[in-house]
């Protein structure tokens, strides 16, 4: 048989037993279903989204429906993730290479991490519906841009990062072979950025399904709406107080997700390995039966030299031909000049009348109510700052020990999505009860459960980061026989420092967020709350007391974008300047 012995051993068993047409038919069939069944459901979905409208699905509570509600909840989070992956790219790579930009979007983006889905969910679904008034296209759409502003943020922030932790003499390779922005982009910056992509990724999927209760079923004023899936699921049984259909939404969603990991996440990691930053090849190698399968296959290389290489070339070239213009063309057009700052002029305009109007609802608000605000913006700020401290005091040791051993990983990763992925409002009345009855009261408990849905932005983050620590660099450490604590001190916390601010920035929004579940919670008929920005937006979404939920969400902002100001941007610049690794 030809080919080298590691090749042999790669090879799916197919390729032993069978004759090689028919082993080529074996290993591509497997593909061919999947790609069948993903267009089948795609399909499903797309003619439900054009029936007529209904506000109000009904959601059977059989274990008979979990596979099809499944279905929908996945192809949301897919839809979302898509959207959300390519608005990062796009998002990162501005930031990162136009600092007069730069300046606004970074602070913008932590702001808007920040903002809760709940403030987002009245005015989304509400215009989303009245463009597709007849068609349950237009609740879809709101239901997959709220589930996408849960997805992209911590993705934009890890790819703006790693385009400002590129070693120095990268960027010369490129100048010297004069690649353009495309080339840069392919055979750069995206291989550079892709294993903090991928694990951003995967946090971002445990996200959506975070948010998929309050995307899939939730309140306008008096009307009720609901949309099959896994989260109407979970939270009609929830209603219910049916134990069995709680459990058996627990056990599908927590099957979804071990299944995306093996077919989806554990090849993807596997495949990113090859783009890790290094001169020596690590003996430790992560390994994925799927990958291999794609691997060998025989209509995959040739949908690619069919179908991807020529549109790829054909963007090269476009993008090309455009840069070698641009020098000819620059300083000929003033009006192009002036069409460039028409999105920011525009940008503070909105920003002013947006103030003004804010300002006209804070004056019509008591001096009780701004108080109560303000006061609950200070405890809502020292509770997320303890969230993230305890946080950081687990995840970093714990990522570091996942992240710096590959078959550590490739046992403990899944391990820690399934876990990362379940949603943290499922456990939400079995923590608020036991602390009613241990004692503290949801003042201490909120800060558990702000915990339990934060926390995992840092490891991930330093999961990756770990991962992305050079095998050489490794390597001089064990033969200079460094202690733990000269390799913490020397190598392993200024390696992953970039990917630790890039968890702490999104795990402080995503905990800002998840204060207003954490503050305030309807569990058996009674509302438990305390003090805090959270309990306030909830309390004013609930009452419909939209000067309450505008205010008390602006300020949360406010904190946001001040904190950003102070803390973050200062923190990002050292990443990016004192902790790269180039020569």
């Amino acid at each position: 048989m030809k080919g080298s012995p590691r090749e042999r051993s790669s090879r799916p068993l197919a390729w032993g037993i069978f004759p090689p047409a028919v082993s080529s038919v074996v290993t591509d069939l497997p593909i061919f279903l999947a790609a069948f069944s993903v267009f089948y459901a795609f399909l499903v979905v797309a003619r439900y989204w054009f029936t007529p409208f209904t506000a109000q699905a009904e959601i059977s509570l059989r274990p008979s429906a979990l596979p099809m509600y499944a279905m929908f909840s996945v192809i949301r989070i897919a839809i979302s993730y898509v959207i959300a992956l390519l608005f990062s790219i796009a998002y990162g790579y501005i930031a990162a290479y136009n600092k007069r930009a730069e300046k606004l979007m970074i602070p913008l983006l932590d702001t808007l991490q920040s903002i809760p889905v709940l403030s987002f969910l009245p005015g989304v679904m509400l215009a989303m519906v009245a463009l597709f008034p007849r068609r349950q296209l237009g609740i879809e759409l709101g239901s997959l841009l709220l589930i996408f502003t849960g997805q992209a943020w911590n993705i934009a922030f890890s790819f703006y990062s790693s385009l400002k932790s590129i070693p120095r003499e990268m960027h010369e390779v490129a100048e010297v072979y004069r690649w353009h922005r495309w080339q840069k982009l392919m055979q750069m910056e995206l291989p550079f950025a892709a294993i903090g992509l991928v694990w951003n990724s995967m946090i971002s999927v445990a996200a959506a399904w975070f948010y998929l209760i309050a995307c899939e079923m939730f309140t306008l004023g008096k009307q009720d709406f609901r949309l099959p899936g896994l989260g109407s699921y979970l939270q009609t049984a929830a209603n219910a107080a049916d134990t069995g259909a709680i459990i058996w939404g627990l056990v599908a969603m927590v099957g979804v997700i071990v299944v995306l990991d093996q077919l989806v996440w554990r090849p993807v990691i596997a495949w990113a390995e090859k783009f890790k930053f290094e001169q020596i090849e690590t003996s430790q190698v992560v390994r994925s039966p799927i990958l291999e399968l794609l691997r060998s296959s025989r209509i995959l290389p040739y949908i690619g030299r069919r179908i991807v290489d020529p549109v790829k070339e054909r963007i090269a070239s476009r993008v090309a031909i455009k840069a070698a213009r641009e020098p000819e063309t620059r300083g000929r057009r003033p009006i192009a000049r002036v069409i460039n700052y028409l999105p920011a002029a525009a940008t503070l305009v909105a920003l002013a009348w947006g103030v003004v109007k804010m300002s006209g609802l804070a004056l019509a608000l008591h001096g009780s109510e701004l108080r109560g605000i303000f006061v609950g913006g200070g405890a809502t700020f020292l509770r997320v700052e303890v969230t993230l401290l305890l946080a950081a005091l687990w995840t970093v040791p714990a990522g570091v020990w996942i992240g710096m051993n590959a078959r550590r990983a490739a046992v403990v990763q899944p391990i820690v999505q399934v876990v990362a992925s379940v949603p943290a409002t499922a456990l939400f009345p079995i923590v608020v009860l036991l602390l009613t009855r241990v004692g503290g009261g949801l003042a201490v408990g909120s800060i558990v459960l702000m915990l339990l849905g934060t926390q995992w932005y840092i490891l991930f983050n330093v999961i990756a980061g770990a991962m992305a620590l050079p095998t050489d660099l490794r390597e001089v450490c064990d033969i200079f026989r460094f202690g733990q604590w000269e390799r913490w001190r020397e190598l392993i916390l200024p390696g992953i420092f970039p990917y630790l601010i890039t968890g702490c920035v999104t795990a402080s929004g995503g905990a800002w967020n998840a204060s207003i579940l954490a503050e305030y919670f309807h569990l058996n008929g009674h509302i438990f709350s305390t003090t805090g920005l959270g309990a306030l937006i909830s309390e004013a979404a609930d009452n419909s007391n939209y000067p309450v939920l505008l205010v008390a969400t602006m300020l949360m902002a406010a904190i946001v974008l001040l904190i950003n100001r102070l803390v973050w941007r200062r923190l990002y610049a050292v990443a990016s300047t004192r902790f790269k690794l180039e020569t």
